[in-house]
């Protein structure tokens, strides 16, 4: 039997463990927290939006994003930084503002996200879905501007409802307050929405009771050692740990990691927000998950929380919370949903989602024979974590992977 060590107790790494266990491997997981799912996995905006998956990168994307860095509350901070990582980052991620590349890569992230949704499925026998809190709310994508949202009903999948204003209010309620700068909306059934956290917590349960998982090592990994083309031994605080096969599932570390063993991984990690407010008896939160196009944020009712998520910071691996971020994410909830929630006693988190300039993340082989990824999910870690950890089990065992690997493997 093979033994793997995943590094990253995420969704990613979490998800990839169980497919790796079910495949017929022994596995070990490295986590240097002390509780599973503590990074970006931890207060993400819960989305399961296997429709919409659309790249970041795009044509046009540029000089939009020159007006987001001047406006207020913005969706968009850049700090320039001296790491050349960020600018040869940039440099990719603009190459990929074309309406062609957008739409190539729009195609294999459907497909990516079509195979989740099934892999999710698989789950249902030992992680019931209520117990992470998952409802099948469907997306709600309200436009402000009559110009973006005409051309997104004209876009807009047969199975889709392209809503007035007036209906976006009738179909969500608590849009009430924003019906007067709507222009419109599209409506996509099936779309769902959880807790992330919880669900690491669960998947990380049912691991340590799998007769193949050999348990979690706490600790932090520093580096591999190379003998002969492959990974020798990986350096951790808990020690130096060795494994048949190591397979890198650690967020934005990844991508430090990859390179101790001469590996370039094109990621960067953007900053996002979020708020979690309680919801009260009497308060009117969003049924449905909606987002706000143009402000590029996201409500989301997950339990008895109301999460609002935002935002994309560039300012390296900072995740300090930023009090003027805070507030204007604040402001426009209450602008948007006034009578959500409790934003009194709201708590507020960032975390760092590792993105790939394309926005399709990495999985499968690398230079070494026994070093393997699975890494760049950006926003979408948890959309897409059981339809990665499926390909990565079968390319491991090999087998020919559910889907083509055409733009999800690393490039040379």
């Amino acid at each position: 039997m093979r033994e793997v060590m995943v590094i990253g107790g995420g969704v990613v790494g979490l998800a990839s463990a169980w497919w790796l266990l079910e495949a017929g491997f022994g596995v070990t997981l490295l986590e240097r927290d002390a509780l599973l799912g503590a990074g970006a996995s931890f207060r993400n905006g819960g989305q399961l939006s296997y429709r919409y998956v659309a790249p970041f990168a795009d044509a046009g994307v540029p000089l939009k994003a020159l007006r987001w860095l001047l406006q207020k509350d913005g969706p968009l901070r850049f700090r320039p930084e001296a790491d050349r990582r960020q600018w040869r980052w940039l440099a990719q991620f603009v190459a990929h503002c074309d309406a062609g590349i957008h739409r190539r890569t729009t195609a294999r992230l459907l497909q990516l996200g079509e195979l989740s949704r099934s892999a999710m499925g698989q789950l249902d026998d030992i992680l019931p879905r209520a117990e992470y809190g998952w409802r099948e709310a469907g997306k709600l994508v309200v436009y402000r501007s009559g110009k973006l949202f005409d051309a997104a009903a004209a876009r807009a999948d047969a199975g889709a409802e392209v809503l007035s204003a007036a209906g976006c209010v009738a179909a969500e309620p608590a849009l009430a307050a924003a019906q007067p700068v709507l222009a419109g909306g599209v409506f996509n059934r099936g779309e769902a929405v959880a807790d992330c956290h919880d669900f690491c917590t669960g998947l990380g349960q049912r691991l340590r009771a799998h007769p193949r998982f050999r348990g979690i090592v706490r600790g932090e990994a520093r580096g591999f050692l190379l003998d002969k083309g492959k990974v020798s031994w990986l350096d951790t605080s808990a020690g130096m740990l060795a494994a048949d096969d190591y397979v890198l599932a650690a967020g934005i570390r990844s991508r430090t990691l990859a390179a101790t063993a001469g590996i370039y991984l094109p990621l960067y990690p953007l900053k996002g927000y979020s708020l979690s407010a309680p919801v009260r008896p009497g308060d009117c939160p969003p049924e449905i998950s909606v987002t706000d196009f143009e402000r590029k944020v996201l409500y989301a009712r997950i339990g008895d929380q109301l999460r609002v998520a935002a935002m994309v910071d560039m300012v390296g691996e900072d995740v300090s919370l930023d009090a003027g971020r805070i507030a204007g994410l604040l402001r426009q909830a209450r602008a948007v949903m006034p009578r959500a929630a409790d934003y009194e006693t709201m708590t507020a988190w960032a975390g760092l989602r590792p993105a790939t300039p394309s926005s399709a993340p990495i999985i499968g082989a690398t230079p070494l024979n026994n070093l393997w990824l699975n890494v760049g999910h950006g926003p979408l870690g948890f959309t897409f974590a059981c339809g990665s950890a499926s390909i990565l089990a079968a390319v491991m065992r090999g087998e020919a992977p559910p889907i083509s690997l055409d733009g999800l493997a690393l490039r040379g």
